[in-house]
C-alpha cells in the first residue's frame, strides 16, 4: 500500500456555525438509533459516536430544535442504509434485491401506514421520520423529499451495478450519480422546514437556483470523497471515489488525483458563491435564507469530516487537515470539462468573475 495520503487544508470562504443545543441532539440521536435499533449492533455502535447530530446542528445552526434532531436521526438512518445494506452488506452486490427492498422503503415513505416490513427496524424508523417530516413541513415539502428519497434510491442501485461487476465509471457518470447518491439532496427539504418557510416554486424550480443547490452537491460529495478516501481505501472490498476514478480516467497518480479533484471543487466552491450572490441580489428573503442554509451545509459537512471519526479513524490514522484555508487553488470561471454540470457556468451574466463572498442573511426582530 503506498505510503499515507496527507490531504492539505481545503478552501472555505464560509464560517464556521453550530446550533447552541448540538451536544443534547447527539445525545438524542445516539438513543433514537438504539430505540429502533438501526442497523446491526457492530454498525450502530459505530454510527452512535460518528457525532452526526454535530454534524445536523451545523447544517442548521439557526434552525428548529425539533427539526435539527430529526434531521440527524435521518442522517443517521442513511447511513443505517448506505453502510448496512450498500456498502458493506450483501445487497450492495446485488442490485436488483436492492432495489426491491429499496422500493419498500420508499412505499413506506410515501404511506407510512402501508403494512410492508412490519419487523424491519430500518421501516420502522423510516415511519418515524416520515410522520415527522409531515409534522414540521407542508404537504409539498413532504412530497420533494419523497422524490429526493426516491433519486437517492436509484442512485445507489446504479452504484451496485459496479460494484457487482468490479468496474469504475467514468467522470461524467460518476459526477451526475454522485448529485444524488451522497444523499444530499434528501436534506433539501428539511433546510426550509428547519427555518419554517416554504420557498416558493417560482424561486425553487428556477434553473439558476437548482444549479446552486447541485454545486452544493458538489462541492460537498469531492469534499467526502476526499476526506474518506483513506477510510475506503483501507477497507476490504469495492469503493467508488472520485480520486479513483480520476486515476482510471486520466492515469494520474493518487496524489495527482487529489490535486485535480480539489482544483475541481475550488472552481465549483468560487461558482457557488458568485451565483449565490447573484440570485441573492434579486431574491426574496426565503431565497436568501435558503442559499445560506445551502452555504452552511457546505461548510457543516467539511467540519465534521475532518473532526468525525468516521473519517479520521484514529485506529488507522487518516491524513486529514485541521485548517481551512483562505484561498482556491483554482478559481478560474472557465467550466469543469464534465458534460453533465458544463451548463452551471452559462447560468451568470458575461463578467460576473468576481469570486463572490459570504453574506449572511440581514435578519428583522
Amino acid at each position: 500500500m503506498e505510503p499515507e495520503l496527507a490531504v492539505p487544508p481545503i478552501f472555505s470562504p464560509i464560517p464556521p456555525a453550530i446550533h447552541p443545543r448540538h451536544a443534547d441532539i447527539d445525545v438524542q440521536t445516539a438513543a433514537w438509533a438504539e430505540t429502533f435499533r438501526i442497523g446491526s449492533d457492530e454498525l450502530r455502535g459505530k454510527l452512535v459516536v460518528q457525532d452526526i447530530g454535530t454534524f445536523s446542528a451545523r447544517i442548521l445552526p439557526e434552525g428548529r430544535e425539533e427539526v435539527v434532531s430529526l434531521l440527524a436521526d435521518f442522517v443517521l438512518w442513511l447511513f443505517g442504509v448506505d453502510d448496512g445494506h450498500c456498502e458493506e452488506g450483501e445487497l450492495g452486490r446485488r442490485p436488483g434485491d436492492l432495489a426491491g427492498l429499496l422500493h419498500r422503503l420508499l412505499r413506506i415513505a410515501q404511506n407510512p401506514e402501508a403494512p410492508m416490513l412490519l419487523d424491519d427496524p430500518l421501516a420502522a424508523g423510516l415511519r418515524d421520520l416520515r410522520l415527522r417530516v409531515s409534522r414540521y413541513g407542508t404537504a409539498g415539502q413532504t412530497a420533494r423529499w419523497v422524490d429526493a428519497l426516491r433519486e437517492y434510491f436509484f442512485s445507489v442501485v446504479w452504484e451496485a451495478s459496479h460494484r457487482r461487476a468490479g468496474t469504475v465509471p467514468d467522470l461524467n457518470d460518476y459526477t451526475l450519480m454522485r448529485l444524488h447518491d451522497g444523499a444530499t439532496s434528501v436534506v433539501l427539504p428539511l433546510l426550509e422546514m428547519g427555518h419554517g418557510y416554504e420557498l416558493q416554486p417560482h424561486e425553487r424550480d428556477r434553473t439558476a437556483v437548482r444549479a446552486a443547490a447541485e454545486m452544493a452537491s458538489f462541492v460537498i460529495t469531492w469534499d467526502n470523497d476526499i476526506f474518506s478516501y483513506h477510510k475506503e481505501r483501507s477497507g476490504p472490498g469495492y469503493f467508488l471515489n472520485v480520486l479513483r476514478v480520476l486515476e482510471q480516467e486520466n492515469g494520474l497518480s493518487t496524489r495527482q488525483a487529489l490535486t485535480t479533484a480539489i482544483a475541481q471543487r475550488d472552481r465549483v466552491m468560487c461558482l457557488f458563491m458568485r451565483l449565490s450572490d447573484y440570485l441573492s441580489e434579486q431574491g426574496s428573503p426565503q431565497l436568501r435564507q435558503y442559499l445560506q442554509s445551502l452555504a452552511s451545509f457546505i461548510r457543516g459537512a467539511q467540519d465534521w469530516g475532518i473532526s468525525s471519526v468516521r473519517y479520521t479513524t484514529p485506529d488507522d490514522p487518516a491524513g486529514s487537515p485541521t485548517v481551512f484555508r483562505d484561498t482556491p487553488t483554482d478559481d478560474s470561471p472557465e467550466p469543469l470539462d464534465i458534460p453533465a454540470i458544463a451548463w452551471w457556468w452559462d447560468l451568470l451574466p458575461c463578467g460576473t468573475t468576481s469570486p463572490g463572498r459570504y453574506r449572511p442573511v440581514q435578519r428583522t426582530s
